[in-house]
């Protein structure tokens, strides 16, 4: 058992606009032996009452927030980052198709994951969303490193079979992808913090053959056919007008886009798809109605240029909404960064976007969006102890701004718009300090 003292933040509340956040200006966080919360509060009331065997870590003056839950990334387009941005399309054909094509190699792929994940816990993201390449190797070696680091993870073999490189599509042919993807499941899903989310790219990548599968195995799992439990399921929808177009071309019965993954059943509790901009109200409410979620990703859709996702919209839909950094095409492993450009978008769509509001996306929001918040996302008791502490001050500009602040939500919204990475004491993955940040 062990506690951790210091400035706790969370939110307890259901919306982005109701976020209810809570605040021990010097509290106490109390972990079991299984890394699981087992209470908090004012640390003064709690301190005398600990057990002799509690070990306590003294963060003070540091805050101690829920780690970061990134809904939406690509560990295989790591090495494209601040690539010069053109239009989504052409950004596959030029940067991430290429790129892609090297993860046939197992080494390749650890060394990737490995700097991948390690980057991630050194920005306090502790859970996320993953996208793999086509190639088994890739996803391999992306769940044994989150296995060896302890962290919770969803993550998918991309699938597709047309309308890309020969390179690519050559290892979805002929059975393969759909071996592959049973592969992984058997191996990996439900084991430890891990899950297996199907991950068809988009639509215009994936023959009706395989979209049918994709839809048949989600759904017969959610039905229970998957005795390690339900999958995932991760895809894009509607990013960007060029490819809404693409699809209406592809699929001309089809009312829309958001239609076509209906029709092949892949709307439903677990599914998350990514950006979903160029929505009407049916499509939202036909999401809603099935569960599945969203992934905002501002970073990656203001620097292709992709459009303003409407945020009021969805929630207002009832769909539930989570946080992506999007890398690759995102600009940025920070979900400071992210929860900025998150809260320029909503400014720019004339929504507002309370500082709470975004910490809620980035953590209880996303735990939500990946249908995991009965886990992790605040420090309810029970849930695991996914954590980062922050120094907020350690940034020279912070320290100045907060002299200034009259309020916490001033502060919090100071961290949010000049925070980074160098912010970062510590990570804890269920409990146990995995990183030690720039600051300590």
């Amino acid at each position: 058992m062990r506690a951790l003292r210091g400035r706790l933040f969370h939110l307890k509340g259901s919306s982005f606009r109701d976020p209810k956040p809570e605040w021990y200006d010097d509290g106490l966080l109390v972990i079991n032996d299984e890394g699981l919360i087992e209470s908090l509060g004012e640390a003064h009331l709690m301190v005398p009452d600990l057990p002799d065997h509690c070990q306590v870590v003294d963060h003070r003056p540091y805050w101690i927030l829920p780690g970061f839950v990134d809904a939406h990334t690509h560990f295989v387009q790591l090495d494209i980052i601040a690539s010069h941005g053109e239009s989504l399309l052409n950004w596959l054909e030029r940067y991430t198709f290429p790129a892609e094509e090297r993860f046939i190699s197992p080494e390749v792929s650890a060394e990737t994951a490995r700097y991948f994940l390690n980057e991630m816990l050194s920005h306090g993201v502790t859970t996320a969303s993953v996208y793999g390449s086509v190639h088994q190797t890739s996803c391999e070696a992306l769940f044994s490193e989150a296995e060896y680091l302890g962290m919770r993870l969803l993550a998918g073999k991309a699938l597709m079979n047309r309308n890309a490189p020969e390179a690519l599509i050559q290892h979805d042919r002929q059975g393969r992808d759909l071996e592959a993807t049973q592969s992984l499941i058997e191996r990996w899903h439900g084991r430890k913090r891990l899950s297996y989310s199907l991950t068809p790219r988009f639509a215009p990548t994936s023959t009706d053959e395989q979209m049918r599968w994709v839809g048949e195995m989600f759904q017969a799992s959610l039905a229970g056919g998957v005795s390690s439990g339900p999958l995932f399921l991760q895809s894009h929808l509607a990013e960007n007008l060029d490819e809404c177009r693409w699809v209406a071309s592809l699929y001309p019965d089809s009312r829309s886009y958001c239609q076509v993954y209906e029709t092949f059943q892949q709307l439903g509790p677990g599914a998350i798809y990514g950006h979903c901009i160029h929505l009407n109200d049916t499509d939202r409410a036909l999401m809603a109605s099935r569960g599945a979620s969203i992934a905002f990703c501002p970073s990656s859709n203001l620097f292709l240029g992709s459009g303003l996702f409407d945020l009021d919209a969805a929630v207002s839909a009832g769909i539930k909404v989570g946080l992506g950094t999007d890398l690759g095409a995102g600009t940025s492993m920070s979900m400071f960064k992210t929860m900025l450009n998150a809260y320029q978008v909503c400014k720019l769509r004339g929504q507002t976007l309370s500082p709470e509001g975004a910490f809620f996306l980035a953590t209880l929001g996303g735990a939500e969006a990946l249908g995991l918040d009965q886990l992790i996302g605040n420090f309810q008791v029970g849930k695991e102890a996914d954590l980062q502490v922050l120094n907020p001050v350690a940034i020279p500009l912070i320290e100045r701004r907060f002299q200034k602040t009259t309020t916490r939500s001033e502060e919090l919204f100071a961290l949010l718009a000049l925070g980074d990475e160098r912010c970062l004491v510590a990570t804890y993955v269920l409990g146990d300090r995995g990183v030690t940040g720039h600051t300590h």
